[in-house]
């Protein structure tokens, strides 16, 4: 092993791994669920007063849950990281391409094969250009919370993901809105431009904003080790916050959901090929330019992984709390845990086979 392969994995072994919520995510968020479900049954005027607390379309408490989802985890991001850029240009360039070149894209075809042909039949007509929207918002952001995880269980390249991750919150920032509205136009949906653009404001500029001031601020006056110690107190609340908005949600949506479950599993099929897909893809492209596997790996998943908090988000303030394409982004939350360790495995249990033939 090499000096710079060596420090890789010393690194990488020293990335938290997944805690006991991490682990049974998928445990929470079926909870939050059944708990959400309930209470929208219980006491529905009170979460009609909470989606109806909204500012130019944007509702205001999922936009503050949103900051308490993802400004703890994009205290982790170091934008110097992307210095880094050089030492993995194959490995970016393979991210980059199936991310920004094939993800949003390919979701707008396979929604319009699986939601708008195939499954049309079985699904609410009026909703169909709706649920179509919400899987393009899904896939046009690539994740950039969870793949720290996914890339510690697989023992990736920690700069690498680091890099990936702020180049792809630099991209979407001047990205996002013309990918989605692009296809949305495509899909014969009118698109409320400046709700969109204040979406990409409020998900993305000020979050990373308020965090890199914050980062700063705390490692000037403690270093990495308080850092991480910030880290690991806000854990909780990220989680906290991320099943939080899973119950309002729910709460708004449980009605819709009890009437038609079919509709979820349908949802779930372009969603579930679209992740396979493009880890595959990313993963096949990197061996073939004779990456390592540790960046192969979290490569991959990057690739397939999908900002889910901005896609609820940007769905909610586009369409509403009860459209089809809040749920269609929400299906996305649900099976993306589950699906991402099973592509975690996958990644893991083809090395020998990775490195027999790239190296």
């Amino acid at each position: 092993m090499s000096g710079g392969a060596a420090a890789s994995a010393a690194a990488a072994a020293k990335a938290p791994s997944m805690g006991v919520f991490e682990r049974y995510l998928t445990l929470w968020v079926a909870l939050c669920i059944i708990a959400g479900i309930l209470l929208g049954q219980a006491v529905p005027a009170l979460f009609r007063l909470i989606g109806e607390a909204t500012l130019a379309e944007v509702n205001l408490p999922v936009a503050l849950l949103v900051w308490l989802m993802i400004v703890p985890m994009l205290l982790k991001i170091d934008l110097g990281a992307l210095g880094q850029v050089r030492a993995h240009w194959r490995g970016i360039a393979a991210t980059v391409a199936v991310n920004w070149l094939v993800k949003p894209f390919s979701m707008a075809l396979l929604g319009w094969l699986f939601i708008g042909g195939l499954f049309r039949a079985y699904l609410p007509a009026e909703q169909i250009d709706s649920y179509m929207a919400g899987l393009i918002l899904l896939a046009a952001a690539p994740c950039t919370a969870m793949v720290f995880v996914w890339s510690n269980l697989v023992d990736g390249e920690p700069h690498f993901t680091l890099s990936q991750v702020a180049l792809n919150d630099l991209i979407m920032v001047v990205a996002f809105a013309p990918v989605v509205g692009l296809l949305l136009g495509l899909s014969s949906i009118t698109v409320p431009w400046n709700t969109l653009l204040l979406s990409v404001v409020l998900y993305i500029v000020v979050p990373v904003a308020m965090a890199q001031l914050w980062r700063r601020a705390v490692l000037r006056q403690g270093g990495p080790a308080a850092l991480e110690r910030r880290l690991r107190m806000l854990a909780p609340l990220s989680l906290a916050a991320l099943l939080l908005t899973l119950v309002l949600l729910f709460g708004l949506q449980g009605d819709q959901i009890m009437r038609q479950p079919l509709v979820i599993a349908l949802l779930a099929v372009p969603i579930l090929i679209q992740v396979y897909a493009n880890a595959g893809l990313a993963y096949w492209l990197n061996r073939r330019l004779g990456v390592a596997w540790c960046v192969a790996g979290p490569s991959a998943l990057i690739g397939a992984s999908n900002f889910f908090e901005l896609a609820v988000a940007t769905a909610i303030a586009l369409f509403g709390f009860q459209s089809g394409a809040a749920l269609a982004t929400v299906v996305g939350v649900l099976i993306e845990v589950p699906v991402m360790l099973s592509v975690v495995q996958i990644v893991r249990r083809t090395r020998p086979w990775y490195e027999r033939r790239a190296g």
